[in-house]
């Protein structure tokens, strides 16, 4: 409910043991109705697709495992740092799965 005067939004209170609704700029309904106002929020439960590391699409590159020295990786780049900074390479091992980063 708002208020004819001014447009604002009425709020409820009790005066002498009724319930009314009042405005700050003075106006006031008397013997209202006072709505109770809820909200009703569902859950919403989103499935995940979990992808397992072997199924993944990665690029290759000659890199030589420091852990068992196989000479073929998997590589990926990501932002560590601040943006105006490069980004870091990690490298998985094709053999023993260790993973490293390659800073540039």
């Amino acid at each position: 409910m708002f208020c004819p005067k001014c447009g604002s939004l009425l709020r409820p209170k009790k005066e002498k043991g009724k319930k009314v609704l009042y405005c700050t700029c003075g106006y006031t309904k008397k013997d209202a109705e006072v709505t109770e106002i809820k909200e009703t929020m569902e859950e919403t439960v989103k499935e995940i697709e979990v992808v397992s590391e072997e199924d993944q699409t990665l690029p290759e590159t000659e890199a030589e495992c420091p852990k068992c020295k196989h000479p073929k990786a998997f590589y990926w780049l990501q932002q560590t740092r601040a943006g105006d900074e490069p980004e870091t390479r990690f490298l998985r091992c094709q053999a023993c799965k260790h993973t490293w980063r390659e800073y540039k």
